[in-house]
Order: C-alpha cells, then sequence, then structure tokens
C-alpha cells in the first residue's frame, strides 16, 4: 500500500510539473499582452481560452514553438520575459509600432530559427546575446532605429542564411567575426553608417547571392575577390566611398554601376579597369 502510496504521489508530482511548464507560457504569452496594449490589437487574444486557440500561436506537446503576430497593431515595448519561451523556434513581430530596444533576454531562446522583429521603431544596439541563438538562419531587424555597432561576436551564428538589418543607424565597421558567416546567403545591410574597409575574405561567403551595402560610409578599394562568388546574383555597394579600380564585371554586378559619393558628398563613378582579353592570337592563314 505504501508503494502505491509513493507511486501516486510520483505520478501526481509529474503532473503538476508539466502543468508548470504549461502555466510559465501562458503567463509569458499574457505578459506580452500586456505589454503591447492586447485591447487594441487588431487581431485579440481570449484569455479565457487554451492558448493553442490564440491567433499566431502554435503550441506542440503543451509547449509554444512559433508566435507570429506580424502587422498586428502590437504598441509598447517587447517585454523580457518573451525569453522565458525556451522552445521557441520562431518569433515574427514584423511589422507593429514597437519602441525601447530588444531585450538581452532573447538570447536565451536556445531553439530560435526565425527571428523578425522589422519595421517597428525599436531603438538602442542590437544585443550581443543574440549571437547566442546558433539555430538561428534568418534575423531580420530591418526599418527600426537600431543604433551601435554590429555586435563583434556575429560570426556565432554559423548557421545563419539571412541578415537584414539595413534602414537603421549602425555604425561602426563589419566585424571580422562576419567574414566567416559561410552560410550567408542574403546580406541587407544598406542605408546605415557602416564605416572602415570591405574585407577581401568577403570570399569566404561562398552561398552568398545577394550582397546590399549601399548607402554607408564604407572606404577604400572594392575587394576584387568579390568575383569568386559564383552564386552572387544581386549586388548593390554604391553610395559609398570606395575608390581605385574595379573590374568591368563587378560594376556590372553592381545595381547602380559603382556609383559613389565624395568627400564632398557629389556622386561619381568608380573607374572600371579595362579587362584585357588573354585568348592566344590565332592566325587566319
Amino acid at each position: 500500500m505504501k508503494k502505491i502510496s509513493t507511486l501516486f504521489l510520483m505520478v501526481l508530482t509529474s503532473f503538476s510539473m508539466m502543468a508548470n511548464v504549461a502555466l510559465s507560457d501562458k503567463e509569458v504569452l499574457v505578459k506580452l499582452y500586456e505589454a503591447t496594449n492586447g485591447s487594441q490589437w487588431k487581431v485579440k487574444w481570449d484569455l479565457a481560452k487554451p492558448i493553442a486557440s490564440w491567433t499566431g500561436v502554435k503550441v506542440v506537446n503543451d509547449k509554444v514553438i512559433a508566435l507570429d503576430l506580424q502587422d498586428n497593431n502590437l504598441t509598447g515595448s517587447i517585454p523580457a520575459e518573451l525569453g522565458d519561451l525556451q522552445n521557441l523556434q520562431e518569433l515574427n513581430l514584423h511589422k507593429n509600432h514597437l519602441s525601447g530596444s530588444i531585450p538581452a533576454s532573447l538570447g536565451n531562446l536556445k531553439e530560435l530559427k526565425v527571428l523578425d522583429l522589422s519595421f517597428n521603431s525599436l531603438s538602442a544596439a542590437i544585443p550581443a546575446s543574440i549571437c547566442n541563438l546558433s539555430n538561428l538562419k534568418s534575423l531580420e531587424l530591418y526599418m527600426n532605429q537600431l543604433s551601435g555597432e554590429l555586435p563583434s561576436n556575429l560570426g556565432n551564428l554559423q548557421n545563419l542564411e539571412t541578415l537584414a538589418v539595413f534602414n537603421n543607424q549602425i555604425e561602426g565597421t563589419i566585424p571580422a567575426s562576419f567574414y566567416q558567416m559561410k552560410s550567408l546567403k542574403t546580406v541587407l545591410l544598406n542605408s546605415n553608417k557602416l564605416n572602415g574597409t570591405l574585407n577581401p575574405d568577403i570570399a569566404n561567403l561562398t552561398q552568398l547571392a545577394n550582397l546590399s551595402l549601399f548607402e554607408n560610409n564604407l572606404q577604400g578599394q572594392v575587394p576584387l575577390s568579390i568575383e569568386k562568388l559564383d552564386n552572387l546574383k544581386e549586388m548593390n555597394i554604391s553610395y559609398n566611398k570606395f575608390n581605385g579600380l574595379v573590374s568591368k564585371k563587378l560594376a556590372m554586378l553592381d545595381t547602380l554601376n559603382m556609383t559613389m559619393v565624395n568627400d564632398s558628398g557629389v556622386a561619381y563613378l568608380m573607374n572600371v579597369a579595362i579587362e584585357v582579353d588573354k585568348r592566344p592570337i590565332v592566325s587566319e592563314e
């Protein structure tokens, strides 16, 4: 009888622990609802119903694994508690009215593969903790008011395929670790305040298909090693302060034909190097 009672207590404790975990996820979502003025959302949640029925919430095995609230009139700031959704794989808050900073606690979401906070009014620097998200494949922070520099440990995101941080106020140089992100396919860093040079190690990004760096303050020689990127289909690095010569191939690849801005703010076309035809001369005789 004693053994049966002990077993019953163990089972009861197990169910209690599971309930607490599920309740924890619900508490986090309620915190988000309250922090972002949920009563004014386009599509509201009925907090009296199970979270699996809430619009934009995907639940598997009683765990919240995806949260998609794009274009839903969220206002206010992102609560730090969101970092407690330990099983979250996708967080999409695109096109809302969120302000304040990106919580460093989002770096706790170890399972996260997609993070989209674009088209809001977020400010301050990108927290370095975001670079702890080793499973991340897509990071979209564009169309905000983010400032500061790109995290120096950005290269920790070895599975990242899309990096979109355009139309912000990011400054400083492109970190050295960036050039080791060999899974990158799309890089959109245009319309910021980036400076420094573009490292020839960009040739390491062999999967790169789209590179957009236009409208920054980058300078120096355009690395000819970009020509080694066989998968590169789209490129725009114009409206920077690059100088020197570029090959005809690179000039043609660039959307704006390598239009640069000099120290006086005047736009000009970079000099295109003459490509010598190295084919052997064949006699007509």
